[in-house]
């Protein structure tokens, strides 16, 4: 049990193998190391989880994950498509991990990979908004600024520019410091509660809470610009740490 918070609390990263936009990208290279160590040792310094697990269909990906000393499980094929709802593999994930471990856990954070930016930092005040407040959910994002939804358009057939949203139209007041704060899941952290997404099947519950990060840690990688993106951060980052 988690001395800090007197609770078990289940780490799940779910890494599959394929990728269409970067080839590997979980295991590609950044920095001197795969994509998905970022993760693993941003969760291992949080110090709030008495499992980490990395779930994955690629025994690739596994191998990394044993390399990197945390705990492994192969997902069935039936869960490995881009079809397959994330909520399914970690229900999946949960289930079988709390077989093979005889526990029960109380809360379950899982941490995407392509969010290597994502600290220990973040986690632990993630998690810890999720046990003091008592929410199913605390779920990180970011706010909207230049791609605020207001100025979000379509393009008709006859080539004309309309508002997306006909009930937020831009209109004429298009200044950014005008607009109402808007946030956007950034794929950094679902933290919830065990019974949350094993009883309801979902990441979310009926009360799901912001944990609010900044743009510069909310990177998210789904191309190669993306990749060297993260790779010049993660330098600064690292050069930051060892002045």
């Amino acid at each position: 049990m988690n001395h800090i918070y007197q609770s078990k609390i289940l780490c799940v990263l779910q890494v599959r193998g394929g990728s269409k936009g970067v080839p590997k990208k979980n295991i590609r290279e950044v920095n001197g190391k795969p994509l998905m160590t970022w993760t693993i040792e941003s969760a291992k310094k949080s110090g709030v989880f008495d499992g980490i697990w990395v779930s994955s269909d690629s025994d690739e990906i596994l191998e990394v994950g044993i390399k990197e000393k945390v705990d492994t499980i192969k997902r069935p094929e039936e869960l490995s498509g881009d079809e397959v709802l994330s909520v399914d593999s970690l229900h999946w994930a949960v289930d079988n991990i709390e077989k093979q471990t005889e526990a029960t856990y109380d809360y379950v954070v899982e941490l995407p990979v392509v969010c290597p930016l994502r600290n220990e930092t973040h986690i632990k005040e993630a998690v810890d908004k999720l046990i003091t407040t008592g929410a199913d959910s605390v779920i990180s994002v970011t706010q909207m600024t230049d791609k605020h939804p207001v100025r979000m358009k379509r393009i008709t057939d006859d080539d004309l520019i309309e508002d997306f949203c006909s009930e937020y139209p831009e209109g004429d007041a298009g200044r950014r410091q005008d607009l109402e704060p808007c946030y956007i899941r950034n794929g950094g952290i679902y933290s919830m509660k065990r019974d949350t997404l094993m009883n309801e099947k979902t990441r979310h519950g009926k009360v799901s809470r912001p944990y609010v990060m900044e743009d510069k840690y909310s990177i998210n990688i789904d191309s190669e610009m993306d990749l060297r993106i993260a790779e010049v951060m993660l330098n600064i980052k690292e050069a930051i740490e060892r002045s």
